[in-house]
């Protein structure tokens, strides 16, 4: 998620909007728990960490247990739906999407989950421009997963509108 965190701060300042991106790495640097940090704004940014979130994403439930509380009231709570247990609910929006699942099954390559949920983030929350999110995608993946990461990031998008489309029946 650190890498994606990257990939929606480059992609905002190619959209012509201000960004910041801090990280924090668990004391277990492999597997542990991780945060990704993005503050964009098209205005002067005068802190550079997050104090209350529009938006939260969580790949699995220890994540949503020590991040989802930074979540702001009218908030986003974009959750893996297989590795995310139960949520509690909250005065913001709980969307639910196997991005995990997507890049395994889709994908053939769990290691895509992370711009897959890029893609599910730009759908649900339209922070940043689809064009400038790929641009930025583009020249962060190493040479010769292009298209892999291109369809990984058009999976989540189209994940992600679906979340929403069904989101609206549900209300």
């Amino acid at each position: 998620m650190i890498t994606a965190g990257i990939i929606l701060a480059e992609a905002a300042v190619m959209a012509g909007l201000n960004a910041v991106q801090t990280q924090s790495y668990g004391p277990e640097s492999r597997g542990g728990a991780t945060r990704a940090e993005v503050v964009i704004a098209d205005g002067e940014i005068d802190y550079p960490k997050v104090t209350n979130a529009d938006v939260v994403l969580v790949l699995t439930s220890e994540a949503y247990r020590r991040y989802g509380n930074k979540l702001k009231q009218g908030g986003l709570l974009v959750a893996d739906s297989d590795l995310v247990g139960e949520v509690q609910a909250g005065p913001y929006r709980i969307v639910r999407v196997p991005i995990t699942r997507i890049a395994r099954e889709e994908l053939g390559r769990e290691i895509v989950a992370n711009i897959v949920a890029l893609g599910v983030l730009a759908a649900l929350s339209q922070v940043v421009p689809m064009e400038a999110l790929e641009r930025a995608v583009m020249g962060r993946v190493p040479k010769g997963s292009e298209e892999l990461n291109r369809r990984a990031l058009r999976c989540g998008e189209a994940a992600g509108r679906q979340a929403q489309v069904k989101e609206a029946h549900e209300a």
